[in-house]
């Protein structure tokens, strides 16, 4: 489901996919990884510590919820938060992500990072 996140406008449709993206583990410790910063998949296995296919394919459903972005930097694959993401968490003051039906809190620390940038 691909599609720019405004979280202001969420279906009830795009609320499930995205908190069905969400509703694991792996991939809500991914998604706190790239709130501090970008990372290549290797920099994610290792702190995940898992395989690589692993983290691609959890990745994979992040990229694929809108939530996250990758890019190539050289022969490795890079990761980073949406635009949007980021722009909805500084919009409420790194507090939480708002979807409209939902909220999701990060821990602070987490956050602090995405409220400095911007």
């Amino acid at each position: 489901m691909k599609r720019a996140i405004n979280a202001n406008v969420l279906t009830p449709r795009q609320c499930a996919s995205i908190l069905r993206a969400l509703g694991d583990e792996t991939r809500l410790r991914i998604l706190e990884s790239l709130l501090v910063g970008e990372k290549c998949v290797t920099d994610l296995v290792q702190e995940l510590g898992c395989s690589q296919p692993h983290a691609s394919h959890h990745l994979r459903i992040l990229r694929d919820s809108s939530l996250v972005e990758g890019h190539r930097c050289g022969k490795q694959v890079c990761y980073r938060v949406t635009p949007e993401i980021q722009r909805a968490l500084a919009n409420g003051q790194g507090q939480a992500l708002d979807f409209g039906c939902c909220e999701l809190r990060f821990p602070e620390s987490a956050l602090m990072t995405i409220v400095r940038a911007h």
